[in-house]
């Protein structure tokens, strides 16, 4: 279900949101939530941070055109979630959306772009809007991890977790989606749904039909948190 952006009308709030997924999946786990979903548009934008940038600013780029810009742009869907804080089934919402490898490997270990002089790495959603869904929710707030390659050993989430001690989940597009908002000065947020642990790779272990009901409830409970926010709040 795609809810297409010249349709999209104002929530009761103000607020028009634009909420991306990888998969349609995602997506239609998203839309279940909302059985009016005025103001809000559903794009499954593709997987990984280059995809997921491209199409989110597409999206950007034409609603602005038409002179219905977006006030917040989501990036949602499932994720690996790192042990024990988070569980197999529960939800994450970024306080930090962090792009986990764009750098360099030096004799030393990795090294991110920003300590190579170039572009940013992390970026932070509004602090009213994580406190707020994390409350009505009872998600976990913390660093959310974009890669583009999943973590499939032991090792590699270990080496992960000492880069990024508050790391709670890992995924592949939150990062791309935050910097093509970015570019439109659109806040955003990231919503994870835990489907898996982080580490060595065991499809038995995958829970993807709960966690796209987690996703679901959480999307839920999103519109009245919505009704309480001021669009581009000063950042801290």
């Amino acid at each position: 279900m795609v809810v297409p952006p010249e349709e999209g009308l104002l929530t009761t709030s103000g607020v028009r949101v634009l909420i991306a997924t990888a998969v349609p999946a995602e997506r239609d786990a998203v839309a279940q939530a909302f059985a009016d979903p005025v103001g809000i548009d559903i794009i499954a934008v593709g997987v990984g941070p280059a995809a997921s940038a491209a199409s989110t600013a597409t999206a950007l780029t034409t609603a602005a055109l038409r002179g219905t810009p977006y006030d917040l742009v989501v990036s949602a869907g499932i994720a690996g979630g790192f042990q024990p804080e988070a569980p197999v089934g529960s939800l994450v919402v970024a306080d930090e959306i962090t792009v986990a490898d764009l750098g360099a490997e030096t004799p030393k270990g990795f090294v991110p772009v920003t300590d190579l002089g170039f572009g940013t790495v992390t970026h932070s959603p509004p602090e009213s809007l994580v406190r707020d869904l994390t409350t009505v929710t009872g998600a976990r707030a913390g660093t959310v991890l974009t890669v583009s390659t999943v973590t499939g050993s032991a090792e590699r989430a270990a080496e992960l977790r000492a880069r990024h001690p508050r790391a709670l989940a890992e995924a592949m597009e939150g990062f791309g989606v935050a910097e093509a908002a970015a570019a439109h000065d659109v806040p955003v947020l990231e919503i994870r749904a835990v489907s898996n642990p982080v580490g060595p790779r065991d499809r038995a272990a995958w829970r993807i039909g709960e966690a796209l009901t987690a996703l679901t409830e959480a999307f839920g409970k999103l519109g009245p948190v919505l009704e309480s926010w001021t669009p581009h709040e000063p950042k801290a």
